[in-house]
């Protein structure tokens, strides 16, 4: 689908940025197509065997249990369902401060449409690290100019994942770690990550 999309808009080459489920994404994407790519950015997500971590097993279940429209539902109807341990309370580093038109941009798009949750729900159930796997000794050949930006708060996806990702992708320029920061440092610490690219960017 990426690949796709990059077609339709003729883009030749890209500076890929990932986090979360999007780092498993890149990974494979960047193995597969490593000429499309400017440069890497690889912040807290899915990494080798784990994808997905241990952490997310009871959402899982959630989802398996076929709990994810009345999930989505209660966090629209209710914010602090998604600010809190029924949502996605472990991914921020400050989930009071998440913002009701936060929560809104990432829920009500998924009410907009009914095939919609039903496609979120496949997605999640799809997850396996055979993929990630499968790449490792791809990765290990991988030039692409690459930043790792990892939170060392996640309880997700720990910082040992970031020093796994410096020290299997020789196209590593850097790796940086952010005290405290969790899952979703993107969205929490943008200035600090705009900084960052900024000046990975301005390498190539």
């Amino acid at each position: 689908m990426l690949l796709q999309f990059l077609d339709a808009l003729e883009i030749d080459t890209v500076d890929l940025v990932a986090n979360d489920s999007g780092v498993g994404i890149a990974q494979i994407f960047a193995v597969r197509h490593p000429g499309r790519l400017r440069t890497l950015t690889l912040t807290n997500g899915d990494v080798h065997d784990n994808w997905p971590p241990a952490g997310f097993a009871g959402f899982l279940d959630m989802v398996r249990a076929g709990g994810l429209p009345e999930r989505i539902a209660a966090m629209a109807r209710d914010h602090d369902v998604y600010r809190g341990p029924d949502g996605f309370e472990g991914a921020y580093e400050n989930p009071a401060a998440v913002s009701g038109d936060t929560v809104d941009a990432y829920i009500q798009p998924l009410l907009a449409n009914q095939r919609s949750v039903a496609d979120l729900e496949r997605f999640i159930l799809a997850f396996d690290p055979a993929q990630t796997v499968a790449i490792e000794s791809q990765l290990k050949g991988l030039r692409t100019p690459t930043l790792v930006v990892w939170g060392t708060g996640d309880i997700f996806f720990p910082v040992s994942w970031s020093r796994w990702l410096a020290d299997t992708i020789p196209g590593t320029r850097r790796r940086v770690e952010y005290d405290g920061a969790t899952l979703l440092l993107p969205e929490e610490r943008p200035r600090a990550l705009s900084s960052e690219l900024r000046a990975h960017w301005a390498t190539i």
